[in-house]
């Protein structure tokens, strides 16, 4: 089943899914959301990641994304290996997290840390109609995960700036 969800074109467009590994519920922190945020800025500074749509879960992340300038395989690896190290640092190094313990015990063993599930679940957008659905996938997750009311009103989502009511964090490519 693997297969059916690798990036063949490094240069296509993709909707992918990111997971916690065990569906940790890491990203109710803003500390830990603001990794993911700014190594995407990264990405999309140095990398070439194009950004059409994004959300940010409590435990994974959807986003459809492109790259022209590299392989979109080699920015996601680097993405998800990046961020998994920073977290962790982030979780040992953090006064505050009341879940240390508990969260190093799930997702660090030894030295090895195992901060997202293995693989990325890419499915290439090679229709509007697709992309259409995935990108309404992405922004109406936080409603049914019962978080807001209207869509546009979730924070870590592309959503309110895709329909014009506030920028976002991230820069959004035009589809």
């Amino acid at each position: 089943m693997g297969f059916a969800y690798k990036v063949y074109d490094q240069q296509g467009m993709y909707y992918i899914t990111c997971t916690v590994h065990q569906w940790v519920d890491v990203f109710t922190r803003k500390i830990y959301v603001d990794i993911l945020i700014n190594s995407l800025k990264y990405c999309q500074k140095e990398k070439g990641l194009e950004i059409y749509a994004w959300v940010i879960m409590s435990n994974h992340c959807h986003l459809i994304v492109r790259s022209k300038k590299n392989n979109l395989s080699d920015i996601i690896r680097d993405f998800k290996k990046f961020t998994a190290k920073e977290i962790i640092s982030c979780v040992e190094n953090n006064l505050q997290e009341s879940r240390k313990d508990w969260l190093l015990w799930l997702l660090k063993k030894d030295e090895h840390i195992w901060f997202w599930k293995e693989g990325y679940h890419a499915k290439e957008v090679l229709t509007k109609e697709f992309f259409i659905q995935k990108m309404n996938y992405i922004h109406l997750n936080p409603v049914r995960a019962g978080l807001v009311e209207k869509e546009e009103e979730y924070i870590w989502s592309s959503c309110a700036d895709s329909y014009g009511l506030r920028k976002g964090p991230l820069a959004l490519a035009e589809y």
